[in-house]
């Protein structure tokens, strides 16, 4: 009996050893996002745990690094197989997908995703007729402005063209109001790429054509004229060099500067009063057009949610890719990055407190302008961002700067 009682015993004990491990499996996925703009480190913890309480078996860390790092830290740990899921600008599918970084997962999109992101939203994740994730932050660059600063200055509108903005610069200037009433994102780094494309995208100008650089005439001349134009005419802050994203909201937050150029996320961090003085006066526009060429002009500044080729675990590393990039998620988090599904847009839990904004966006989503893709995307990058800061300088006229860039593209 009691040798019976104990092979009972030892059998439940296998039986119990043997399904142990995938009652308490727990798989660890490394995700890499980026400690600035459009969603803030909290919303994506916060989102994170919802997906942990829905996947209990799936653990998630998590690492944010500035923008400025998320390209080389992504490439650099493919080696030792650090992330399974990374944040990735729309400009980098081509260098990813050509260096296997991405994991092509087209076979993964399904119909009722095909049909229910915007259109516009896909080209984050594709190259050459493939998907490598999921978009996530749709964005672009708009016009922000101080609406007490107007009123004050006798401006009854926004300005419509780049044209405009100079002029209304100059009579908020030349009635004291500021010394220096526009604020830029100039530092030699991909935010003065994406400014520049925004005026490229106005004057309607190439930054390549039969894969050779053309920005350094045309429009992308016209682009770089208008920037040192606007910084030498003392209209432009002069720091503006130096700024990154993040200065140019907190100058703006501060009530130093009438007009802005930057993401969506500045809209409701400007118009919080627990941190803004311009709280409740901050209005948005689509960024300005150029008369007779374009009516807005706007960047893409998309980013979409892969999975490594070096994840070991793949399936729940897409799986929270898609929990991360649901319809659900991102209409619960949409004050600081607009949602990629376009029913989100008739959600009044999407649209309520924002509608400026949203006005502001079916305009300037529906006119985002690629920055070049190309597999050597940095060096094309590095170098325009090299011609732009040596023409803010003077160290160099615009023309020349533009042709040692297209000289040094790499392409």
């Amino acid at each position: 009996m009691l040798k019976s009682l104990n092979k009972t015993l030892l059998g439940a004990a296998l039986i119990g050893a043997s399904f142990a491990p995938h009652a308490f499996a727990e798989t660890t996925i490394n995700a890499l996002f980026m400690a600035q703009a459009a969603y803030s480190e909290a919303d994506v913890r916060a989102m994170t745990d919802a997906f942990s309480k829905a996947n209990p078996d799936v653990k998630v860390n998590l690492e944010f690094v500035p923008y400025e790092g998320l390209h080389d830290k992504t490439v650099l740990a493919q080696g030792s197989g650090g992330y399974d899921v990374v944040l990735f600008d729309v400009i980098w599918p081509a260098e990813y997908a050509t260096n296997n970084v991405l994991v092509d997962v087209t076979a993964r999109i399904t119909d009722d995703m095909k049909k229910g992101v915007l259109p516009g939203a896909w080209t984050t994740v594709q190259y050459d007729g493939k998907y490598y994730g999921m978009p996530w932050i749709l964005d672009t660059k708009y016009l922000f402005y101080n609406k007490e600063i107007l009123e004050k200055a006798g401006i009854k509108t926004p300005p419509k063209t780049w044209d405009e903005l100079a002029e209304q610069a100059k009579t908020i200037k030349d009635k004291g109001l500021l010394a220096t009433p526009i604020a830029w994102s100039w530092s030699q780094a991909e935010a003065a790429i994406c400014d520049y494309t925004t005026l490229v995208s106005a004057y309607k100008g190439d930054f390549l054509k039969d894969g050779k650089p053309a920005f350094q005439s045309g429009g992308g001349l016209d682009a770089l004229n208008y920037m040192v134009s606007s910084y030498k005419s003392g209209l432009t802050n002069p720091n503006s060099k130096e700024f990154l994203e993040e200065d140019v909201r907190k100058v703006f937050q501060n009530g130093d500067a009438a007009f802005a150029l930057n993401w969506t996320y500045m809209y409701n961090m400007a118009n919080d009063p627990k941190d803004s003085k311009v709280a409740g006066k901050v209005g948005v526009v689509p960024a300005p057009g150029v008369a007779g060429k374009s009516e807005a002009s706007a960047v893409n500044g998309s980013m979409g949610l892969g999975v490594t080729t070096a994840s070991k675990h793949p399936d729940e590393a897409w799986k929270y890719v898609t929990f991360m990039t649901s319809q659900p998620t991102q209409n619960q988090y949409a004050k600081l990055s607009l949602p990629i599904w376009a029913s989100s847009y008739q959600d009044p839990a999407v649209t309520k407190g924002q509608e400026e904004l949203i006005a502001a966006a079916k305009v300037g989503l529906a006119a985002m302008y690629p920055r070049p893709t190309t597999p050597k995307y940095q060096e094309l990058s590095t170098a325009l961002q090299q011609a732009i800061q040596e023409s803010l300088l003077g160290q160099s006229s615009p023309e020349d700067a533009l042709k040692s860039a297209a000289d040094n593209s790499g392409l």
